[in-house]
């Protein structure tokens, strides 16, 4: 399934680059699959996995060439936000703009809905 007006999450252009950087090495049919599952210090962590394969189910976004699944359980804690890459003091990673998280924790991998 492709993303619609009624699934609001985005990939920035930096985000776009990388994941596009990380499956060059990857399968030709590989994807970022984005997810949220219970736990983490702060209540809901995200996930990021390589996938070759999607659900039928699956929300799907591209940006520049590069693909994003979502899968259907995840989406309501994801509606909103924005996927980003960023390259600071702290390191490398892919972080989650998510305007439905209440808290999150310092590593930015944890957040809370309240």
């Amino acid at each position: 399934m492709d993303a619609s007006p009624n699934h609001s999450f985005s990939v920035t252009e930096r985000a776009a680059k990388r994941i596009k950087a990380i499956l060059a090495s990857e399968p030709s049919d590989a994807k970022l699959r984005v997810s949220v599952s219970g736990g983490g210090c702060s209540g809901f962590q995200y996930g990021f996995a390589v996938e070759t394969a999607s659900a039928e189910d699956d929300i799907r976004i591209e940006r520049d060439g590069a693909i994003v699944l979502i899968d259907p359980t995840s989406l309501p804690f994801l509606e909103g936000s924005t996927l980003d890459f960023v390259d600071d003091l702290m390191g490398q990673s892919f972080r989650v703009e998510n305007p439905n998280a209440t808290a999150s924790c310092g590593c930015g991998t944890s957040f809370s809905i309240g």
